[in-house]
């Protein structure tokens, strides 16, 4: 059964529905933190020293890992290692090219199907969409030369992160022109995805547009 977990934030670190969710707890885990979305924004790298002291607050076991550049062989162990694959925020753009010029799409997809289970924060939660159009609504991003958001198809749906209520009005005029349902996610919420369907996790109400 697959399992995936889109956040908006790195708050579900801690969360114990999150625990119940997986298949072992979290500090029973090996972890593959991803932090290539990282390598591309400024910013990000607060948030992955955020992460990174979490995990070791909770002892968890994890391995930081970029993408860029490692071939399938590379990849295949790096997946196989892990129990969970961590996929941070940052640069969408950025994160996308790397997965593009890389197998990581086939080699994950195959290892969900045996287990592993995919946990996207911000840019992360986004690449398990079916296209990143969401990145493209904000003009601040170097979009690195991209001009297909096409992208990895784990789920049916998109997603928009760190909503706050005064973006409502924006995010309901951009979804009219989407073909898929957006699900849009606060700070404090997640998605709990399975084969059984899609449950949201968090403080705040359910908004898809």
């Amino acid at each position: 059964m697959k399992k995936l977990i889109l956040a908006s934030s790195n708050q579900f670190i801690t969360n114990d529905s999150v625990n119940s969710f997986l298949p072992k707890p979290l500090n029973q885990s090996n972890i593959l933190y991803v932090t290539t979305a990282s390598k591309h924004n400024d910013n990000a790298s607060y948030y992955v020293d955020l992460t990174r002291k979490k995990m070791d607050a909770l002892n968890l076991t994890y391995t930081e890992f970029d993408i860029t550049g490692k071939s399938e062989e590379e990849l295949k162990h790096a997946l196989a290692s892990n129990d969970i694959v961590y996929v941070e925020g940052g640069s969408t753009f950025y994160l996308l090219k790397a997965i593009r010029k890389t197998s990581f799409v086939k080699i994950l997809k195959e290892a969900i199907e045996n287990g592993l289970v995919y946990w996207g924060v911000s840019a992360g939660s986004y690449i398990a969409c079916p296209s990143i159009i969401m990145a493209t609504w904000s003009n601040e991003y170097d979009r690195c030369g991209l001009t297909d958001w096409t992208a990895m198809s784990l789920v049916p749906f998109l997603v928009k992160a760190h909503y706050t209520p005064e973006n409502l009005e924006f995010f309901t005029e951009k979804a009219k022109d989407l073909p898929l349902p957006l699900r849009v996610l606060n700070d404090q919420q997640a998605l709990l995805v399975n084969d059984d369907g899609i449950r949201l996790l968090g403080d705040g109400n359910e908004i898809i547009l």
